[in-house]
Parts: structure tokens; C-alpha cells; sequence
């Protein structure tokens, strides 16, 4: 039996002919353009040929190209329309909500409680957002992503959520052992968690004037939440988000080493989907829960200020 032609690729492919270019395709389908090249390129391996000629900067599909995209294009189409009859055929349907995992689990989870004492009228469904991966905006309300620039795609709402400028961080236990000098100088000393990569700390060293930092070394987690962990568990330090680990701070489970910041141009936002016209007033009433909750959290004075 032949191998099907892979699916996601193929939504890739549809996007970057309509759009033009694979970096409007990446901001509609919210992944990068790397990841949008890597779908291209095993979707040609799968051909056994190419589908564009490449000009330079500039991309021209190839005429059978042209001719599958426009199918594709009338394809999706009527699998979107029917998913959408078929979903509204209920009597009752809840909202969506695809976050990241590190606001599904410090910001959005220990908040919605309150939510839903709010009201109780409406359900709702979290489900994860994996970051650099697209969000199908066909199943979903509403996506918490975290992005570099304010994501531009036509067939979402944006409002700009929460910073993303990181600091170190470590549990009191650790803290307690550099205590009585220099928080920030004692850095270098100690163990470095990642995440990722290590270029977050390469900046940070840069930035805080500290030209010889330690050899590249010490564990990279992929997740956020595996990275808070490991800091909550008094194993190195890290750079963390504030805006996520501010409970953490607040309530002494970890503690700030410095003023300096990573990742300043960073931010995250909440994007509302075409779904939620749909349920409009549901969907009007959980967009303003989460920017009241944002600009109260704003205005609280954080204790552990200098």
C-alpha cells in the first residue's frame, strides 16, 4: 500500500501558495518559517520532485503545483464547512482554549476557579498548545502563544497578554548558600539550568557584564514547566519568565538573583479565533475575564521588589 501523502504538509503547502511566501504562511499557521521549509521539503521528497522555482527570495509554484493547491484549497474548504455543521448540530458546545504549557499550568489553571464561580453557565476545555506548532483555529477559541512579535495572521484576534523578560531564579535553599555578597557575581559559581538552548544565559552573561561565563554546560529542558521545576528543586539556577513565576516569588519558593533581563522583546498573547463569534457572549465574557485578571495582577505591588 502506497504511502498517503502527509496532511500537514499538505495544509503547509496550501498556505504558502495562497499567501505568497512561507513567512505569511508561518504567522497564519503560528509555527516558523524553518518549520514551514522542513514540511515543504519532505513534502517534495514524497513527490519525488519540486513544487516551486526558486528566484532568489522569491518562490513561483510550478504549474501542477498551482493546480494542487486550488484543489486543496476547495478541499479544506469543504472539510472545514463540514466540521463546523456537523459541531453545530449539538445543543451545547464549550469553549476552547489551547494554551502553552507554561500558562496552561502557572497562570490560567490556578486561576480558573474563579472563572467558573463567574460564570457557571459556561464550560470550558483547556487543551495544550505546543509552542512552534500550529493552532488549528477550526477547533479552538482561543490559543495563548508566545512569540517575539504580536502574531499577525487574518483569521485572529490579538491582545498582547503578558511580558516575556526572564530573570534568575533559584530555590531559598541555594539562594541561602551565596548569601552576604554579590547575588549576580555568585552566578557563574553556580549550576545553570536551560531552556532549550543555551543561548538565554550566553545574553544574560553579556548583559550583566560578566565577560568570562562558565563553560556551555548543565541540563536543557524542552518545557518551561520541567525548567521551573528543577529551579523549585533547588538544582541551579534558571532564567524564568516573571510574569509566569510571580506566585513562586511571592510565596518564597524561589528567589530572584537579579535585576537583569533576557528576552525582553518577547511577549505573550492571547489570540481569539473566528470560532468565538460563534458564542460571542461566552466567548466576550472569558477574553475579558483574562485581561481583567492580567491588569489586576499588574496593579497588586510585587513584594519581592527591591
Amino acid at each position: 500500500m502506497a504511502t498517503p501523502a502527509p496532511l500537514n504538509a499538505l495544509r503547509v503547502f496550501e498556505a504558502v501558495v495562497r499567501l505568497g511566501s512561507f513567512r505569511a504562511a508561518a504567522d497564519e499557521l503560528f509555527v516558523t518559517q524553518s518549520a514551514i521549509s522542513h514540511q515543504i521539503r519532505s513534502l517534495e521528497d514524497w513527490f519525488g520532485g519540486p513544487l516551486f522555482i526558486r528566484d532568489g527570495n522569491r518562490l513561483r509554484p510550478l504549474p501542477h503545483a498551482r493546480e494542487l493547491a486550488r484543489s486543496l484549497s476547495l478541499s479544506f474548504d469543504t472539510i472545514y464547512t463540514a466540521c463546523r455543521q456537523a459541531r453545530g448540530s449539538g445543543t451545547h458546545r464549550a469553549l476552547v482554549v489551547a494554551a502553552i504549557p507554561s500558562v496552561a499550568v502557572c497562570w490560567l489553571i490556578p486561576r480558573l476557579g474563579r472563572f467558573r464561580d463567574e460564570h457557571p453557565d459556561i464550560d470550558i476545555r483547556i487543551v495544550y498548545a505546543l509552542h512552534g506548532q500550529g493552532i488549528d483555529f477550526g477547533d479552538v477559541h482561543f490559543a495563548f502563544v508566545f512569540a517575539r512579535t504580536a502574531p499577525t495572521p487574518s483569521s485572529a484576534g490579538v491582545h498582547r497578554f503578558l511580558p516575556g523578560a526572564s530573570v534568575p531564579v533559584c530555590s531559598p535553599g541555594l539562594a541561602a548558600s551565596i548569601a552576604g555578597g554579590d547575588p549576580a557575581r555568585a552566578i557563574p559559581r553556580m549550576d545553570l539550568l536551560h531552556d532549550t538552548d543555551h543561548a538565554g544565559w550566553q545574553t544574560w552573561f553579556a548583559r550583566a557584564g560578566l565577560h568570562d561565563p562558565p563553560a556551555e554546560g548543565g541540563p536543557v529542558f524542552e518545557d518551561f514547566n520541567l525548567l521551573r521545576a528543577a529551579a523549585l528543586s533547588g538544582q541551579g539556577v534558571a532564567l524564568c519568565p516573571e510574569a509566569m513565576i510571580r506566585p513562586d516569588l511571592e510565596a518564597g519558593h524561589l528567589v530572584r538573583l537579579s535585576g537583569i533581563t533576557v528576552l525582553e522583546d518577547y511577549g505573550y498573547y492571547l489570540l481569539q479565533g473566528p470560532l468565538a463569534a460563534a458564542s460571542h457572549s461566552h466567548a466576550d465574557a472569558f477574553r475579558t475575564w483574562v485581561l481583567d485578571e492580567r491588569d489586576r495582577d499588574q496593579e497588586e505591588p510585587d513584594p519581592t521588589a527591591a
